[in-house]
């Protein structure tokens, strides 16, 4: 990805940041099985030292800092700076005192080599500048055998709490067409295409998994349609252009398509996500 292409990623998650951190209690409700799944395939436990790339509003760091204990540490790290501010102050309200804090890039960790035992990414490395460089880091900054664990998420189809937005947003406004490897949600939806960088990367023992869950919350569909269109880029980007009669338009066919994953004042959408996961040699 080109310095031009970057900055403006990480301009769209600076003005996202502000919408993370409004909506960030449902959000970790929304995602608390990504989180619980990838603790897990990372056997992250206590008096570990967890590296977090691209740690967003605050998850998973804020969940591993309470598994890994006084004892162990965990570091946190996103290159926009909203997103470091939203997720230091939501630990020092909850009075975290074993997460430390860095603005970086995912490619270029500020680490010395065999700092961690342990680097997860949840939902992020799907925005990497350069992914085999990020990989490569990630292996650099753990210890020798240590693990590396992202989440991604799976094929567009099998996610309709993107598509039952986007979808219509598509039949409605012109969009340019995509490059299959520039950042996007489902960069790397197609399975193969994280664990092929891994090993491109170097590490070993390359592991994929498929996680079905359920995206659920105590939510009605305007809340729905707000957090969505709030919180995604590209969609903000959309609606600046459309007339309101448009837009109106455009949620009453969502609405309309969606119906069927809203009941009595619950969201309920399934979901699939890959678990792509290495080790480091231990040579």
């Amino acid at each position: 990805m080109n310095p031009e292409e970057q900055n403006k990623t990480l301009d769209a998650w600076q003005t996202s940041a502000r919408y993370w951190d409004k909506y960030r209690v449902l959000i970790a409700q929304m995602f608390a099985l990504l989180t619980s799944g990838l603790v897990e395939e990372a056997q992250i436990r206590v008096g570990q030292k967890v590296l977090d790339i691209g740690g967003g509003s605050g998850e998973p760091s804020l969940t591993i800092s309470q598994i890994v204990g006084p004892i162990g540490s965990v570091m946190y790290t996103d290159p926009a700076a909203g997103m470091v501010e939203s997720a230091q102050a939501e630990a020092g309200r909850r009075g975290l005192t074993n997460i430390e804090f860095r603005k970086c890039s995912a490619d270029a960790l500020p680490f010395p080599d065999s700092t961690f035992d342990v680097v997860v990414s949840r939902l992020s490395a799907m925005f990497f500048g350069d992914p085999v460089t990020a990989v490569r880091e990630a292996l650099r900054v753990i210890v020798k055998s240590g693990y590396v664990s992202f989440i991604v998420w799976g094929p567009e189809e099998a996610n309709p709490f993107f598509t039952s937005v986007n979808d219509v947003f598509d039949r409605f406004v012109e969009s340019s067409t995509e490059d299959p490897d520039a950042p996007d949600a489902f960069r790397f939806a197609a399975p193969g295409k994280l664990a092929g960088i891994l090993k491109n990367a170097g590490a070993e023992n390359v592991i994929e998994r498929q996680l079905n869950f359920q995206i659920e919350a105590a939510m009605s569909f305007e809340q729905f349609w707000q957090l969505r269109t709030e919180m995604s880029e590209s969609l903000r980007e959309k609606m600046a252009g459309l007339m309101p009669e448009k837009i109106e338009a455009i949620k009453q066919a969502v609405a309309n398509g969606a119906q069927e994953y809203f009941s009595s004042g619950k969201m309920n959408f399934p979901a699939e996500a890959l678990i792509v996961s290495g080790r480091k040699s231990a040579a």
